[in-house]
């Protein structure tokens, strides 16, 4: 087989590949058996029928078809391999030449990583945020939980900010009830503004037993978007009452004792979520500032896939929160332009990072051990509550772990990145990130310990490949899809250099 590359674009190349007719006998030989199972033809059993009658009533031309559509993937994949590139999505076949008996050849377009360098990366330097926590903070989470732990009672009086009103909602569009709009016996938080715009206004100064009718937008159902005439009547109102912030709390809330320990462990928690915070901004930094030191074409398919895929995702969020992008629009102040270019900005540096990394990864000779896969299954099914041992099944049965591993990879790339980098709060102080992680992980060694313990059963479901009886297909997908930030290419960006 003969394989010449042409470069179309530096994310480009057309690959023309001539093979010899004899390449194709097994695939030709598998034609005929497959096609001879199909026919039906007087005084042969299925899978019986010589060629030479396939040839005379089904057609060579059939065959030969049939034979190209089973060797192209396998021949594609070979002048992939041989041509040292990295493709990136699928690509656009044409057969040029079929000679019965003498030689097959075709062409193949495709997308891939631009051929770079990683640029050194020692010297950076990134700040981020203090990781502070002051008693503000501390005051604010301890008031939280004492909302948890409210109480409701009835109020002889008109609904005010922040009481609790049971509620029925009645909307009409041109005198018309609109049944999924309304409701009876909703308790609502007044204030909140979580419903109806104008609903808010409209109940406070209602006593149970009062209504008052106003124009409002509907936000979900069939008339989404459409103006209506919402009348809301109050059947009740109540006042929330929150415990007193004493011992007595503290022995109701936690298990503390008293309200001194509580008000120190909710410090502890808060300083190591800022604590994380800053490793990740950390981490996010510390690739921005290495993208700024490359300059690579990209390929705009992949930039395109990557902007589809971000717009996609928007939508489902915005149905699933009742939603239309109008009104997300709205309350983010962006324009439809504005909003385009911001993810298409986010979109083509998710895509470089993604390449930047891969390329690092290969450049540092890093690889993926069982332990690192097993370690990360463990980790996502720990976030998604389920059994490590069924999602790593679910992951193998569908062919996922390549995505995983490149994830994995990635991570490791940018750890190493990290490693160089020295990052400073916003205070000048220099900050050991390995130090950092190393307390952190302290903290996290029963998580550790269960990702031990898992580690030799996922590394054998990865081996065996089972399928489980009930695969979690919808927190895997989530899984396979949900990369960090710095991961950002699609999962065609590069899978190695398999077709």
């Amino acid at each position: 087989m003969k394989t010449d590359v042409e470069e179309l674009t530096p994310t480009r190349v057309k690959l023309t590949v001539e093979v010899p007719f004899d390449e194709l006998k097994p695939n030709l030989d598998k034609a005929y058996k497959e096609i001879s199972q199909q026919v039906r033809i007087k005084g042969f059993r299925p899978g019986k029928v010589p060629a030479p009658l396939i040839d005379k009533y089904v057609g060579r031309g059939a065959v030969l078809q049939e034979a190209v559509n089973d060797a192209l993937p396998e021949l594609y994949g070979r002048a992939v391999e041989e041509s040292e590139i990295f493709v990136l999505g699928q690509p656009d076949v044409e057969v040029t030449e079929l000679e019965d008996g003498t030689q097959f050849a075709f062409t193949a377009e495709v997308d891939i990583r631009p051929k770079f360098e990683v640029p050194d990366y020692d010297g950076l330097e990134v700040v981020v945020e203090d990781a502070e926590v002051d008693d503000e903070q501390v005051a604010e989470t301890i008031d939280n939980l004492r909302e948890r732990f409210a109480s409701l009672t009835g109020a002889e009086r008109a609904a005010e900010d922040g009481d609790f009103a049971t509620i029925d909602l009645v909307a009409r569009i041109d005198g018309e009830e609109i049944e999924d709009a309304s409701t009876t016996g909703y308790s609502y938080e007044v204030g909140s503004n979580s419903a109806i715009e104008g609903l808010d206004e409209a109940i406070v100064g209602l006593a149970a037993g009062e209504d008052k009718t106003f124009t409002g937008t509907l936000v979900g159902g069939e008339h989404a978007g459409e103006e209506a005439e919402i009348t809301v009547t109050v059947q009740s109102v109540k006042v929330k009452n929150l415990p007193d912030l004493d011992d007595e709390f503290a022995q109701l809330a936690s298990e503390f004792d008293t309200i001194d320990e509580l008000r120190e462990d909710v410090r502890v928690r808060l300083g190591r979520q800022v604590k994380l915070q800053q490793l990740s901004e950390a981490r996010d930094k510390a690739l921005e500032a290495l993208l700024e030191k490359v300059d690579i074409p990209l390929p705009e398919k992949v930039v395109d896939e990557e902007i589809d895929r971000r717009n996609q995702q928007l939508e489902q969020q915005l149905q699933m929160a009742g939603m239309t992008k109008d009104d997300y629009l709205k309350e983010e102040e962006k324009t439809a332009e504005e909003f385009d270019t911001e993810v298409a900005d986010a979109a083509r540096l998710a895509v470089k990072g993604g390449f930047v990394l891969d390329q690092l990864a290969v450049q540092e000779e890093l690889n993926v051990e069982n332990e690192e896969l097993s370690e990360y299954v463990v980790s996502q099914a720990m976030q998604m509550g389920v059994q490590p041992q069924q999602l790593a099944e679910y992951l193998t049965q569908n062919n996922q772990l390549p995505a995983i591993v490149s994830e994995v990879l990635r991570s490791k790339a940018l750890n190493l990145v990290v490693e160089h980098v020295t990052v400073k709060d916003e205070s000048g102080n220099e900050i050991d990130v390995d130090a950092v992680q190393r307390e952190l992980n302290g903290e996290t060694v029963q998580a550790e310990d269960a990702a031990e313990d898992a580690a030799d059963e996922t590394a054998a479901v990865q081996a065996e490949g089972g399928a489980p009886e009930e695969a979690p297909e919808e927190a895997a997908e989530a899984a396979a899809e949900e990369a960090p930030a710095e991961e950002a290419a699609d999962e065609q960006d590069g899978k190695g250099k398999d077709a």
